[in-house]
Order: C-alpha cells, then structure tokens, then sequence
C-alpha cells in the first residue's frame, strides 16, 4: 500500500501507527510491510512473537529453527525463558514504551528485559567474501537488479569485503535505488541468497553461511596464508624435494630459495627472475593483475610471470614448483638444456606437500554482519532520558542482543552495533517500505538499573504473567551466550 493509498480510509478500514507509513488496513489484509493485519477490526502483528527455552542446554540435543515448534502453553519460567523482540512490535511514534518490558529472577537477583522491534533506515550489512579471487576494485559500486546497493571495500587476508545498504541507498536515491536495497538487504540477512554485481569486475552470490558462487563457479576453499606465508609455513616440506618453489599470490607472491625460511635451510639461489616489483627477500608485489586465475591474478599460465633464468646461476634439471595459495593450481617444471621450463608430470613426492595446503585451507563461506544504530527513538521505548541507556550500554551495565544472538557495540557515541545474522533465528529480521530494515533489539539489565536509568517502570511485566497466545517457543542456539546471566553486567555504583 503506497502513501497516496493510505490517505483516504474507509469504514471497514483501521489505521496501523507500527511505523511511518500508517497504512489504513481493510478486514483481513495485511499492512505493507506483510507484519501487522486487520483481525476483526483489530491491529494484530501477524508473525508469532519469539521466545527461547534454554533447557536444550542441559543435555538436550540441538534442534535446527527451521522447522518452529508451536509452544505447548506451559509457563514460562524466568531461569529458562528469554523473550526476545522477534515478532514484538515497534514504539513507533517514538515516545511510546516498548512492547515488552519483561521482568524475571535469575540466581536471585531481579532482572528486567526490554523488547522493541527497531525500524533502522540507518542500517546495513557488511559481507566477508572468503576467495582469492578478484571480484572487483576497492570502491566499486555493487549492483542488484542494476541498482547501486553498496561498493567494495578493503581485500583482507584470503577475504574480500563489502558494505552494502546504509541511508544514502536506503533513501538518497532514486526510488527504486531504495526498494532495492531494503529487499536485498532483508534477503541477505534472512539467509536468503543475493547475486550482487560489481562494475568492473564479477558476479556473486552471497548466502549467509555458504559458499559464495563467482561467476556461477561454487569456491570450496579460503587460502592458508599469503604466497609469503605459505612458503614460510611449508618450507621444511619442499626441502629436499624440489630445487625452488613459487607460491603464486596477487598480493604477496613467495619465492623460496630467496625466502628467509629457504636460507634457513640452507638451499641456494637458483637464478630464478620474477616480474614484478621486490619487497623484502623472497617476497614480490604485483606479479600480475588482479583476476580469477591463479592465487586471485589475471593469469592461467603461472611462467608468465618468471623471467628468464640466470645462466650463471641456473642448471638443465633444476625442479621447480609452482603452486596457489589454496593448492587449487599447482604445476611441476625442469628446466631443458636452453634453461627453459618444461611442464612434466606431478612427482608422487610432491603430491603429498602441495595436498597439504590444501587441506590447510578453511572452507570458503559468505559472513553477513547486519550493522544498525539505535537512534533515540527506539531508545525511547527503554527509558524516558534516551542518553542513560547509551551510557548505561558502554558502562556493561546492559546487555544488548539481537534476537537473543550476541552483538558487538562499536566504540564512540552512541549504540551502533553489529550481529551474525546466522546467530539469530529464520526469518528474525523485516521491513517497511519507508524503506526500512526492522530488526530485534533486547536490552537486559538488572531492575534497580533500569529503575535508575528512569525506565518505564509501570509498564514492567513478570514473565511468568504474559500472555500464552501468539508465541512461537524455540531453542536457544548452544553457541550462543545466555543473555540472562546477571554476572555479565556490571554492578552499578548509584
């Protein structure tokens, strides 16, 4: 329902305030945002709201989130039960208390937990891309259906990274730009795959969790170290077996007679020449362009990167390797009578090493971290003076997570914050086509604290009182802390 649509309601209609929109809601429709419906009249939230049961913890097994168990009615029991803000609602417009602030006693002491579903025009994500390979240059813009969505950031180590989404794709371009966004955003953060791609450089599909796909090719593998430190790592294993090896690498390519490590054992120069320009002993930069061949460079022939052998050094015989960073390429040579490498068959003594790199290397997955700052608006819903529960946060006097799965709180002011989205529970995160991402918020802390902070004290609720219907019971992922444990949070010294 568009905004124009909104503005000229009917009878059999209700107006729904869950967020800037307020689309007027006719009997059995839902809103835009598929979360809030008519229900006879009355505004209902139509996901179930979540709560998680610890007691899979003390020797049950673990059972997936796919697949939501509907809660057999029992009552909840603080120690065991968390009540998290998937499904909760918002305190849109603001000034209105959060949907649940839900107190229990946990190891004697009394605990208050606030839900709020927070609606985060200022939100993103940021995607660790495990693979050597290049998929585009540092700022490129990233695409989705043709839009602009995010750009390339920094390569890390055997990683490429991403930033996608925030308020200029959000709401600083065109419509579209933004419906985009929001869309692919809500996707990747549901777990859901993405094919993003990159001017200048490839296609990808990103899934939580999953190996990325470049340009329809599946990666299986994130490499063990740079050209450097795979030298350095598997020196000891080449020793003896082979005269000189390569480590092919965009960034750092590894030489290892040259190499600290091949000194160490003694092994001497072989005259070997590479391209590219020379760091420190045994390690070259830009030894090719950026690509998807070997060790994440333009080439698929690894000679073209070696100059011709010094004669006053180099031998007829001389055992050359060359391999990736991964293991994936790797090509054995002896030099002929012109000192020209001649590519022959693996030696059995050589399969052994270049296998053990790959073994060494980790699976190649996709990472999502949504990012979001809480504004004063949904901090509102928590305390009356916005500023004290910011403070309150950064003291480790609350603790934050998002549906029940652990955060990380960015340093300086105020409470930007960044999760696993994997940690979480199907389906936790939603939108609304301001455009917006709503994600779950819960912020613990003891109840003298939160009395402190001025919450809203007389919307307080034991958890052993709320109501039974519209609640989805499920298990708290064993990987993940337990957000009620009082000695995680500071005592306070007011």
């Amino acid at each position: 329902m568009s905004l124009e649509e909104a503005s000229a309601p009917t009878d059999d209609k209700i107006r729904c305030d869950a967020c800037p929109v307020m689309c007027f809601i006719k009997p059995g429709a839902v809103g835009a945002c598929d979360r809030y419906g008519n229900v006879d009249g009355n505004l209902v939230r139509v996901d179930p709201h979540v709560v998680l049961d610890r007691t899979i913890s003390h020797g049950g097994e673990l059972v997936s989130f796919a697949g939501p168990r509907e809660w057999d009615g029992d009552i909840l029991h603080p120690p065991g039960t968390f009540v998290t803000a998937i499904g909760a609602g918002t305190t849109y417009p603001d000034y209105k208390p959060a949907p649940f602030i839900v107190s229990s006693e946990v190891d004697g002491v009394d605990m208050v937990t606030v839900v709020t579903e927070g609606i985060f025009s200022y939100c993103g994500v940021k995607v660790k891309i495990d693979t050597d390979r290049f998929l585009g240059p540092e700022t490129a813009t990233v695409r989705v259906e043709g839009e602009a969505v995010g750009h390339v950031t920094s390569g890390e180590y055997g990683s490429q990274m991403l930033s996608l989404g925030g308020v200029h794709h959000l709401t600083g371009g065109s419509k579209k730009e933004g419906r985009v966004t929001c869309d692919a955003l809500l996707q990747l953060c549901n777990g859901k795959a993405v094919e993003l791609t990159i001017d200048g450089g490839e296609s990808v599909v990103v899934q939580a969790g999953k190996p990325p796909i470049v340009n329809g090719v599946t990666e299986t593998r994130m490499r063990v170290g740079c050209g450097s430190a795979t030298i350095g790592i598997f020196a000891k294993q080449w020793h003896g077996k082979v005269d000189e090896v390569v480590v092919v690498d965009d960034h750092i390519t590894g030489v290892l007679s040259e190499h600290q490590a091949g000194k160490l054992l003694g092994m001497p120069p072989t005259g070997l020449k590479m391209k590219g320009r020379r760091s420190t002993p045994g390690r070259y930069f830009q030894v090719a362009q950026p690509g998807t061949g070997w060790g994440g460079t333009n080439i698929s022939d690894p000679l073209t990167i070696l100059g011709p052998f010094d004669p006053k050094v180099a031998y007829p015989g001389l055992r050359l390797l060359m391999v990736s960073t991964t293991g994936e390429h790797a090509a054995y040579y002896e030099l002929d009578a012109g000192l020209q490498p001649v590519e022959m068959a693996m030696p059995e003594r050589l399969l052994e090493p270049v296998e053990r790199i790959a073994e060494n290397c980790e699976p190649a997955l996709s990472t999502v971290l949504f990012i979001g700052g809480a504004g004063g608006s949904l901090r509102a819903g928590v305390t009356e003076n916005p500023v004290r529960l910011t403070r309150s946060v950064k003291d480790a006097l609350t603790y934050v997570t998002c549906g029940g799965a652990p955060v990380y709180i960015w340093p300086g002011g105020g409470i930007t914050f960044m999760v696993d989205v994997t940690r979480l529970p199907e389906n936790a995160f939603g939108y609304v086509p301001t455009p917006a991402l709503v994600a779950p918020l819960e912020f613990t802390l003891r109840l003298s604290d939160y009395k402190e902070l001025g919450g809203h004290m007389d919307y307080v609720q034991p958890l052993s009182e709320l109501a039974r219907d519209g609640r989805l019971k499920l298990p708290q992922r064993l990987d993940n802390p337990w957000p009620l444990a009082p000695e995680r949070m500071r005592r306070s010294h007011g």
